[in-house]
């Protein structure tokens, strides 16, 4: 046979010696409570307080009572709380629960900077599950919250077609953050976390074909078990691939069609992701929030809704790649339908968790609003932008842009916008003494010597 023998470089595995999986995990590793700024750690109690309101609020969805049935009928010893249940679940099944009942509203948060990812669902329910193991104070539930921003949001910025492939972020990226996360709320030194990446990365998934369907909110779940797995058995000496992200075959390379391994390392430890999280006022895709902002601003200057004749938008090419559902037949397919929301919003000036029931997916109102709706996509528009025109049958005409939706790093929600929205979430299912204190032992997370004896109060 003719040919050239191949040389080591040719082969899939070879090391190409960038060391960029080394490096991102020797700074995680090395760093300390006292290294974060304010800012990131302001960030950090934010976040935990909007999730656990998140996570309340989702307790209860349908979708999460058909799982506990099912991990309670499988699962291991019962070791780890199950927030608002009152009831326990083994240590890998505890963060499929916490995890999906976090995103299962898609009210959790939003980092949108280079990726589109819920990060808050996977890490912190990993986080939680081990904090039953020993005692952990708040610092180090802080600092290990943040480890799983950078691990996660980085990982993806390397691979800027990612989302683009068709893969759900929350499912791939979040595991790889809470694997991060957890090695090092574990204490892993640096080798031990760039294995536990490594198991991670290897069990990332998550495909954008089930958004709008029980399998999506289950992504964050299934990330916070497989990263939670990951750094336990890399603390055992399971080892991976010192290059899961940068390698020929790793993460960087195959689950995108670009791989931009550079972006990992840029600002590595002056830029802290999780300050750069974003909160949502809205129970929906994300995408979807300058379009509301739009309705519910435009609802103000129309006194009889049912004088509309037409709703022209002009949207983000992703916000229709993302939530095109045209005619959604459930709430939690209501959730990525531009026409749903731009009628529901406009008709309630409202999009909460009510808005997208499936009662309210299918009122009479809304289906015929929404049949009016016309969608245009505009490559000028940022991600949180959103033009909106509603038209009268008298020919009269208002127009509405958002510049930044609400929620965004642009235009955040205040400490006080994000605390009502936590009770909001939390008094229905705990009532408001419970989740008082909860806020309040959230706002002063770290100076907290057990995180366990929050949890206590989120059961």
């Amino acid at each position: 046979m003719n040919g050239q023998p191949a040389s080591q470089s040719d082969y899939g595995a070879a090391a190409l010696d960038l060391n960029v999986t080394k490096d991102l995990c020797a700074f995680m590793a090395a760093a300390t409570f006292e290294s974060m700024p304010e800012a990131a750690i302001h960030a950090g109690r934010r976040g935990v307080l909007d999730w656990i309101g998140c996570a309340l609020a989702g307790s209860r969805h349908p979708t999460i009572s058909k799982l506990l049935c099912v991990l309670e009928a499988v699962g291991s010893a019962p070791r780890a709380t199950v927030l608002g249940r009152d009831m326990r679940l083994g240590l890998l099944e505890a963060p499929i629960a916490n995890g999906q009942m976090g995103h299962v509203l898609d009210f959790d948060d939003t980092h949108m900077g280079g990726v589109v990812l819920h990060a808050s669902s996977p890490v912190l329910a990993a986080l939680f599950a081990l904090s039953e193991r020993k005692p952990v104070t708040g610092k180090d539930f802080l600092l290990a919250y943040a480890a799983g921003f950078e691990a996660g949001v980085r990982a993806g910025q390397g691979a800027p077609a990612h989302h683009a492939g068709g893969w759900h972020l929350t499912g791939t990226l979040g595991s790889i953050a809470a694997g991060a996360a957890a090695g090092k709320l574990l204490g892993l030194d640096s080798r031990q976390l760039v294995h536990a990446l490594g198991i991670a990365a290897t069990q990332a998934a998550g495909m954008q074909q089930n958004r709008g369907t029980m399998c999506k909110s289950f992504h964050a779940g299934k990330a916070a078990s497989s990263g939670l797995l990951a750094a336990l058995l890399a603390q055992s000496g399971f080892d991976s691939s010192d290059e899961i992200l940068e390698g020929k075959r790793g993460f960087c390379r195959i689950y995108s069609s670009v791989a931009k391994t550079d972006l990992i390392l840029d600002q590595l430890g002056r830029r802290w992701e999780i300050a750069r999280n974003g909160h949502k006022p809205y129970a929906c895709g994300v995408v979807l929030h300058p379009t509301i902002d739009a309705m519910v601003a435009l609802r103000a200057k129309v006194s009889a809704p049912d004088q509309v004749s037409a709703i022209e938008l002009r949207v983000n090419p992703l916000a229709v790649s993302i939530t095109g559902v045209a005619d959604p037949g459930t709430g939690l397919k209501s959730k990525f339908s531009l026409t749903h929301t731009a009628a529901v919003a406009f008709l309630d000036r409202a999009a909460g968790i009510a808005q997208y029931t499936d009662e309210r997916a299918r009122a009479p109102e809304i289906v015929a609003l929404r049949e009016i709706v016309n969608v245009r996509t505009d490559e000028s528009l940022g991600r949180d932008q959103a033009w909106a025109c509603v038209v009268l049958r008298t020919g009269e005409r208002y127009e509405y842009q958002v510049t930044h939706a609400s929620g965004t790093v642009d235009n955040p929600m205040s400490d006080a916008a994000l605390e009502g929205k936590f009770l909001a979430n939390a008094v229905p299912l705990i009532g408001h003494e419970r989740a008082s204190r909860i806020r309040d032992s959230v706002w002063r997370l770290d100076q907290i010597d057990d995180v366990g004896s929050l949890l206590v109060q989120c059961a």
